[in-house]
């Protein structure tokens, strides 16, 4: 079992910068690849940066590449995401989610442990 606690969504106005993170606990957590997706009002879960067990390969979704940027610290059992150059269809809830498996990857059915979610508004 994994519990994950996100922490520090917010609002923000277009082309600010948040960071987000989320506190995993239960299993050794370098061992297994941790996800940051999102989901607006009326849409579907999406996916937005995966980052493997060591921290060393990472995955990004083609609307936040180059503005947000996933990390780890195994020390602190800690998954980041850095985002820059916020945008306001940038607005969703943001949900760490953590695998099974030690690779990165872009689909929800690969990840067993979900957090509550964190509140990220961009206002224009």
């Amino acid at each position: 079992q994994v519990q994950l606690v996100e922490s520090g969504g917010g609002l923000v106005q277009a082309g600010a910068s948040l960071s987000v993170s989320c506190a995993a606990s239960g299993r050794t957590f370098s061992t297994y690849a941790m996800g940051w997706f999102r989901q607006a009002p009326g849409k579907e879960r999406e996916f937005v940066a995966a980052i493997s067990g060591s921290g060393a390969s990472t995955y990004y979704g083609d609307s936040v590449k180059g503005r947000f940027t996933i990390s780890r610290d195994n020390a602190k059992n800690t998954v980041y995401l850095q985002m820059n150059s916020l945008k306001p269809e940038d607005t969703a809830v943001y949900y760490c989610a953590a695998s099974l498996l030690f690779t990165p990857a872009p689909a929800p059915g690969r990840y067993a442990y979900w957090g509550q979610g964190t509140q990220v508004t961009v206002s224009s």
